[in-house]
């Protein structure tokens, strides 16, 4: 391995695709730097590609000592290793090398708590540590992605040039990483950007399959309305790949490829524990769930093969058929459908962070992290752009969905987010997250809800009390009693 005449600015550690692709990035930046990984194999690959992609100053590692004393002081080192345990093995390798002063930065989407953990168990050993959010997958690792560390901020002010050369660049809002906040903030804001993500890809799949079973589109038409909706208020990155989805043929047959991909929900667990966030936080976040169960739902593909069967007798074969449809008009209903239930999938998100940043007394500024997803990231929109301009205009805003331009927005968007719930729900196909959306939404907008009936159920059969809307205080009757009374 050709060592560095001196040493190099920072290091990293993990050199599966992330990893090479992260470590590629910031030496085309101009940043000289190491790089290790427990197989060695992964850095003589790695320094390959950088030899190919442009003679890019990286230098490869096959033992932890010598890589870090590559590194100029106070050394950085990115780690890019799964979450759990392995991160935890490559701590305990690399901090026996290191000095005081150093800093341990975890890229991976690891559970906050952990992070929190970390950090305070290498601040004993004087070592500063962040967790760092990375989106944009290999392509944004490579090119620019979107960047949230949060811990240790004299650790970020260690990187921060580097960090705000890495990061994608937004035109008219510049690089997208900011300081994020205290302990495991980034690692948190990270894991809700992939619930967003989540309802964002249940949302569009439910738009494939009302133009497809309902309206009948083939994969050139759906490929021609993505690409359209991606010229409007929808431009998005992963409008942008779906529209190109059904453009690809299938290499192994004859049709469209997309057509023959299994229709079963893989995921790693972070929609997971941003739903049971949600829980414990008690924050509505609907259309997030309800995207989580539409995988578990997926994954049941031998039970649907049996269900579909027992189901087609009862005449569930035909609802399909018997509609005409206005294709164009169901584009443009959908297309509306789906933007206001992207709406209320944000606002979730948006409420959970800022509960948890009450919480833990982050100060998390929301507006910045709409801008931080602007580029890069996978849930890259136009619609951030709004969404960074509403909290502009009130940090304070109780819900995306009172602010007024987002508010004028659904209110003209609603009749035809109704129509579609409507027509799907006719037709038996199923729409759970942009129902859940349209639920969410005319349980927000309600003065009056029949919680009333549940607090009074409550107190009959396990006298939890209730409170009045014109007295003061909390009451309970003896409903049992009254209602005996009553009835004689």
């Amino acid at each position: 391995m050709a060592a560095p005449s001196q040493t190099t600015r920072i290091g990293l550690a993990g050199l599966a695709v992330m990893g090479q692709n992260l470590a590629l990035n910031i030496a085309e930046k101009g940043f000289p730097i190491s790089v290790y990984n427990r197989t060695t194999s992964k850095v003589d690959e790695t320094v390959e590609r950088a030899k190919k992609e442009g003679d890019l100053p990286l230098f490869g590692f096959h033992d932890p000592e010598s890589f870090v004393h590559s590194i100029q002081k106070p050394r950085v080192i990115i780690m890019l290793v799964k979450a759990g345990a392995p991160v935890d093995q490559t701590i305990k390798t690399l901090s026996a090398y290191l000095e005081k002063g150093d800093c341990i930065i975890d890229g991976g989407n690891e559970w906050y708590e952990n992070t929190e953990r970390r950090e305070k168990a290498m601040a004993e050993l004087g070592l500063l540590y962040l967790g760092m959010g990375v989106s944009g997958g290999e392509e944004g690792a490579r090119h620019g992605p979107s960047l949230m560390p949060g811990g240790s901020f004299e650790a970020f002010k260690n990187i921060e040039d580097i960090l705000l050369k890495v990061a994608a660049q937004v035109r008219d809002s510049g690089p997208c990483v900011t300081y994020i906040g205290k302990g495991g903030s980034g690692n948190f804001v990270k894991m809700i950007h992939n619930g967003i993500e989540y309802g964002d890809m249940q949302l569009i799949a439910e738009a494939y399959d009302v133009l497809k079973s309902v309206g009948k589109l083939s994969n050139e038409e759906l490929q021609s309305v993505f690409s359209e909706w991606n010229k409007g208020e929808l431009l998005s990155f992963l409008i942008e790949i779906t529209a190109d989805i059904f453009g690809i043929k299938d290499d192994k047959g004859e049709g469209y490829l997309v057509d023959k991909v299994l229709d079963k929900t893989g995921m790693k667990g972070t929609g997971k524990w941003t739903v049971q966030q949600a829980a414990d936080l008690s924050v509505a976040a609907p259309t997030i769930e309800s995207s989580l169960d539409a995988r578990f739902l997926s994954g049941l593909k031998e039970e649907r093969v049996e269900a579909a069967k027992v189901f087609k007798s009862g005449g569930f074969g035909d609802i399909l058929t018997d509609q005409a449809v206005d294709k164009k008009k169901l584009v443009d209903d959908v297309r509306q459908a789906l933007y206001a239930s992207k709406i209320c999938s944000y606002a979730q998100g948006m409420n959970l962070i800022r509960a948890k940043s009450i919480e833990k007394g982050w100060d998390l500024k929301l507006g910045e992290l709409a801008r931080i997803w602007k580029g890069g990231c996978i849930i890259r929109a136009i619609f951030l752009d709004r969404i960074k301009k509403a909290y502009d205009r009130n940090p304070d805003l109780a819900n995306l969905l009172v602010d007024p331009e987002f508010a004028k927005e659904i209110i003209e968007r609603q009749s035809a987010w109704r129509r579609v719930v409507c027509l799907s729900i006719n037709s038996g196909i199923s729409t759970p997250g942009m129902s859940a959306s349209l639920a969410y939404f005319d349980s927000y907008r309600r003065e009056r809800l029949p919680a009333n009936l549940v607090q009074a159920q409550r107190d009959y059969f396990g006298a939890h009390t209730y409170e009045r809307i014109d007295v003061e205080g909390s009451f309970h009757t003896e409903w049992f009693k009254l209602a005996k009374q009553s009835k004689h």
